[in-house]
């Protein structure tokens, strides 16, 4: 599988997150050898939508001529998009959404509807893509913190979609959390093997997944004591 891995996060390398998605991977790599491309969003250079629809009318093509042409290249290539972020504001990091907004070019301006609403049809053929969202937060858990990205993630890949989100995701960076957190990160190497093997992963082990590594109360009062 040809998997195209977004990192959202400003601090590339060191996001908490991303300790997430290398165990996820690593477990994909475990049930079968995955050729695997990582992009920095960061280091991009990626210019906001102007929301003008050239790109709709006349075959794709942006008015920009910045890093999003090879990007949208990429994608049209890969099996798997894998968009992993820490939440910000409730969503996505800026930088990332502006990497969503400028997939405008492979859509159309003529809509069609699906099920219960409308969507643009597609200028090229993506729809042997799957996407996967990988998203850690540093709250203590899960309720009502996730739910606005899960939607848009939803809403904005219909289709073939598969969300995994984890709390108290800055442990992750804390060598002395290693009690806790490896055990976690073992967890998500088994989602990511059976995603490899099945396209799917367990319901309760993403439920596991996303439960608190820590009480609630104790994570709170370690974060509000380094403040």
């Amino acid at each position: 599988m040809k998997i195209l891995v977004f990192n959202g996060s400003p601090k590339k390398e060191k996001s908490d997150t991303m300790h997430i998605t290398r165990a996820f991977l690593e477990g994909m790599q475990q049930a079968q050898k995955q050729e695997i491309e990582l992009i920095d969003v960061i280091d991009k250079n990626i210019e906001y939508c102007r929301g003008c629809f050239t790109c709709m009318h006349n075959g794709g093509s942006c008015v920009h001529r910045d890093d999003m042409r090879e990007i949208l290249e990429k994608i049209l290539e890969s099996d798997l998009l894998l968009f992993s972020f820490p939440l910000y504001g409730y969503g996505m990091p800026a930088h990332l959404k502006a990497l969503i907004d400028r997939t405008l070019p492979l859509s159309s301006m003529a809509m069609q509807k699906v099920g219960e609403r409308y969507e643009h049809v597609a200028q090229a053929n993506f729809t042997k893509l799957r996407y996967l969202m990988i998203c850690g937060c540093g709250f203590p858990n899960s309720k009502h913190n996730f739910e606005p990205a899960v939607a848009q993630f939803k809403l904005m890949f219909s289709a073939n979609h598969t969300v995994i989100t984890i709390p108290q995701s800055p442990m992750f960076n804390a060598p002395e959390a290693a009690e806790v957190t490896a055990p976690r990160l073992e967890l998500v190497k088994e989602a990511g093997r059976q995603y490899a093997q099945s396209g799917n992963i367990d319901a309760a082990l993403s439920e596991q997944i996303g439960a608190p590594m820590i009480p609630e109360e104790t994570y709170a009062a370690i974060v509000n004591a380094g403040k």
